[in-house]
């Protein structure tokens, strides 16, 4: 009884230290509260505690499993209907934003012991919480991707409002709502629940029989997302089976840092502001001719291509009076050829085998 609640006590801590952290990290306001609260969990323990647990392997693929159910859900059939005549220009700015990444992973590998796919992965523009869960799976260190992606989004909260404001100088728009944050009541009961096990059903056995890097990520992913851009079904994954999901990857890759890679994650941290702010300056240039192509503002366009803050972005694009629906449009649009993309460049920056 003694050694099966000894085997039990440092998860039930753990257990404490996420709901804790996450909740103070959502009451702050910021984005994948349990994902990065589970990352400091997990860190913490692992450099104070003298034995440290493995989150079990089919944990973590059933976690990538649900974040990709998640992320394929929140595809709505107006989303492509909203593409229209613009799909070209959206997409190439799309693919230049991921060449712009690998430009800013570069930046990092001039420091010392930053693998190629470790750098680009950790400066890979939008899907944070997406590129985090495989990034280990396309042979990057997902210690320094995890906090190198969520650096470079609380930047983009802290500076994104200011230069909106000073930059672009909106008309305020008082007395309008979220309404992009609202979700709409699904006809089916538990639909949200039903789209997340289909996607598990039917995406988990086609990632373990299909040779695909971040396939228990990616599979799932497309299966919610056809299901959710046809209408099929039109729910998104429950916000409790989600955050299980953000939690099991978050302690994936807490619990595997040592005080040597904390150390050599913080020493990475100056090198990687100076390339964060120079990515988002030039995404905003992106911003402004995509802006041109499409017809619309240069604030509309600057908030389509920010890398990263999908929510706060929303929330300037509503309190601007910008076109929501194509901010939205184009920032899912780059969620998603970032994730697609993601294995085939892993293979490109592995080089041919021998």
């Amino acid at each position: 009884m003694r050694a099966r609640f000894g085997k039990v006590l440092p998860w039930l801590i753990l257990l404490f230290l996420v709901v804790a952290l996450s909740t103070v990290l959502d009451l702050a306001g910021l984005p994948s509260p349990v994902l990065f609260g589970a990352l400091v969990a997990g860190l913490g323990y692992a450099l104070i505690a003298p034995r440290t647990p493995a989150v079990p392997g089919f944990a973590f693929t059933t976690g990538q499993a649900v974040l990709g159910a998640a992320i394929g859900s929140t595809l709505e059939p107006s989303t492509l209907t909203a593409l229209g005549a613009d799909w070209l220009p959206v997409l190439l700015s799309c693919l230049a934003t991921l060449l712009l990444s690998v430009a800013a992973g570069s930046v990092l590998m001039l420091k010392p012991g930053i693998s190629t796919a470790t750098g680009v992965f950790a400066m890979i523009a939008g899907g944070a919480s997406g590129i985090v869960a495989i990034s280990r799976d396309l042979g990057a260190d997902d210690r320094v991707v995890a906090v190198v992606q969520y650096l470079r989004v609380l930047i983009i909260l802290l500076g994104m409002p200011l230069v909106a404001q000073v930059v672009f100088s909106p008309e305020p728009t008082p007395g309008i709502s979220l309404l992009v944050t609202q979700s709409v009541e699904p006809a089916l009961p538990h639909a949200g629940l039903i789209i997340a096990a289909l996607a598990l059903a039917v995406g988990l056995p086609l990632a373990r029989f299909v040779p695909m890097p971040a396939g228990a990520l990616l599979f799932p992913l497309i299966v919610a997302a056809v299901l959710a851009g046809t209408g099929t079904i039109a729910a998104t994954v429950p916000d409790w089976l989600q955050n299980i999901g953000f939690a099991l990857i978050g302690l994936q890759v807490g619990l595997r840092f040592t005080r040597e890679s904390l150390k050599a994650v913080a020493s990475v941290l100056p090198l990687a502001v100076a390339a964060i702010i120079g990515l988002i300056v030039v995404s905003a240039g992106l911003g402004v001719v995509l802006a041109h192509a499409t017809g619309r503002t240069s604030l509309e366009g600057y908030l389509a291509t920010t890398p990263g803050g999908l929510y706060a972005v929303l929330a300037t694009a509503v309190g601007s009076g910008a076109d929501v629906t194509f901010v939205l449009m184009v920032q899912v649009a780059r969620l998603f050829v970032m994730l697609f993309c993601a294995p085939l460049l892993a293979r490109l920056l592995a080089g041919p085998r021998a």
